[in-house]
């Protein structure tokens, strides 16, 4: 028996294996969901990306007739969720709503055991959530516009500071790039969530901070904080007089938070197809848009190219950001 020969059959035995396996796959997907669907929640419950994942997910479950039940994992900025998901058989019935904070940690955590743009598969851009810069209107009476906070802040070199929700946080990242296209410095005073940074904020001891608009409205509508520009290409329709970064000299500037559906490497497209198409006609809902602009995120469904180009793009912009300044929540 040549050597030629046991390659032969070898060959033949690998491709009736692949063929195999591929069958069983397809089988699968076209059965799938015959179970409850675990959607993973990187962060509390209570925040935008949990309401978002819960009103989601209650839509999702009327119409692939199957439980999809939430799991709140927080931890390590969602690290300690992602690492959940990359352990979960790529089935389809393990799920987790991707925030910006959890696609960044590995800039700004050694050891996070994931890369997002390698270790995930990507279903669907489901979120957008506006970000804003917001100032303390007794702390900086004559601030009413961004171009006004950016002379101000050249004036006085070095005396503005500035809250974030967190070394490393998507308001933290922000606001540096913005200081450097803008060529201005503020102190940067990090805390342990965006309520204690708004607190802060509101009592005079921060002067401003880039917030997520969720946890800023109210705030903002009570007069207790000034809405002076928003990070998104566009003017978002719950404060439509306050115009974009970019509309006031900083052409091209977007930075905005935002979520999708993520699902482990490997699970099968049919799987992925499936839930691409529930959640475009999830999203595309004026019922469903209300309720997320309610909780303050924006409904943006993109198909899992798409996402999978936003997150490509984000990683590279914000982790040459994150190298460059040498930051990190360590």
């Amino acid at each position: 028996m040549t050597t030629r020969y046991l390659l032969t059959i070898a060959r033949r035995g690998l491709a009736a294996l692949a063929a195999t396996c591929l069958m069983a796959g397809t089988a699968a997907a076209e059965s799938w969901p015959s179970r409850p669907i675990k959607l993973i929640v990187p962060f509390p419950p209570g925040g935008p990306t949990d309401v978002a994942s819960r009103l989601v997910s209650q839509q999702l479950e009327a119409r692939l007739k199957q439980p999809v039940i939430v799991e709140n994992r927080p931890g390590a900025s969602g690290s300690i969720a992602a690492n959940l998901l990359k352990r979960s058989p790529a089935d389809g019935y393990t799920l987790m709503m991707l925030a910006t904070p959890t696609l960044f940690a590995p800039f700004f955590y050694k050891n996070t055991g994931y890369e997002t743009p390698k270790d995930f598969q990507p279903v669907a851009t489901v979120y957008d959530l506006p970000i804003v810069v917001v100032v303390n209107p007794q702390k900086l009476p004559g601030i009413a516009s961004l171009t006004q906070l950016v002379d101000y802040a050249k004036a006085h070199p070095g005396e503005l500071n500035y809250a974030s929700s967190g070394a490393g946080s998507f308001g933290h990242m922000t606001m540096e790039l913005l200081q450097d296209v803008g060529g201005f410095e503020m102190q940067h005073v990090a805390y342990k969530g965006g309520v204690p940074a708004i607190t802060d904020t509101i009592g005079g001891q921060i002067s401003m901070m880039y917030a997520d608009l969720v946890a800023a409205l109210p705030h903002i509508q009570a007069g207790k904080l000034r809405a002076l520009a928003v990070g998104s290409p566009e003017r978002v329709s719950v404060l439509p007089d306050v115009p974009t970064i970019a509309e006031q000299g900083f052409a091209g500037f977007n930075a905005v938070s935002w979520g999708g559906l993520l699902a482990p490497l490997g699970t099968p497209q049919p799987v992925v197809e499936r839930l691409d198409t529930e959640l475009q006609a999830i999203l595309a809902d004026p019922v469903l848009q209300e309720k997320l602009i309610n909780a303050g995120t924006l409904a943006r469904f993109e198909p899992a190219p798409g996402m999978a180009r936003r997150i490509a793009d984000d990683y590279q912009k914000w982790g040459t950001l994150a190298r460059d300044k040498g930051m990190t929540a360590e």
